[in-house]
């Protein structure tokens, strides 16, 4: 059975997440990888619907994904999470939970979220009509030590999933590499 693992995307709202992790699955299964992702905003519609926004509800969240991922992860699958997961100590349990853990902070700049945001959620929030916003009046612990940083600003999203894959197969998880 191939090596499951689990790719945490972290990062603000709009940052490009799901995006990512949508080209990530498709490269993966086109290597023969078993792959499921585990988006924040469909946990929250069918796991976690009975949570608020809270700290401890975040957290609650995030240890639902957690144990479905360590699920999936010790079955041979890769898990792919595109959670915000703001806090950095929900993030190290779930680690502790996964054990086979990769996580990619997804990084963009407050204004450039603001700019490309189609729903206008980042102008509600800095208006103060929006509350527990995340990355405006509620708080994001950027991560300190990732496996992986792409920076959807800066990257398209074919070079961070390219980066992505890199580490994937430099630490083991893809197989042995192929040699040219």
């Amino acid at each position: 059975m191939p090596q499951g693992v689990t790719i945490w995307l972290t990062g603000l709202s709009g940052a490009g997440k799901s995006t990512i992790a949508g080209q990530l699955r498709d490269e993966l299964v086109a290597r023969g990888r078993a792959v499921e992702i585990l988006d924040g905003d469909e946990v929250r519609e069918y796991l976690s619907a009975d949570l608020g926004f809270s700290r401890a509800d975040r957290d609650t969240n995030i240890a639902r994904i957690a144990f479905v991922a360590k699920l999936l992860t010790r079955n041979g699958v890769i898990a792919i999470t595109a959670a915000i997961s703001p806090y950095a100590a929900a993030r190290e349990a779930a680690r502790a939970t996964i054990g086979d853990f990769v996580e990619v902070y997804v990084r963009c700049p407050l204004d450039e979220l603001a700019r490309r945001d189609p729903k206008g959620l980042y102008a509600r929030a800095l208006r103060g009509e929006i509350a527990h916003f995340t990355g405006v009046n509620d708080p994001y612990e950027e991560p300190a030590t990732p496996e992986v940083i792409v920076d959807s600003r800066g990257q398209t999203v074919a070079q961070s999933v390219a980066a992505i894959l890199e580490h994937l197969q430099s630490a083991g998880y893809l197989g042995a590499a192929v040699a040219a």
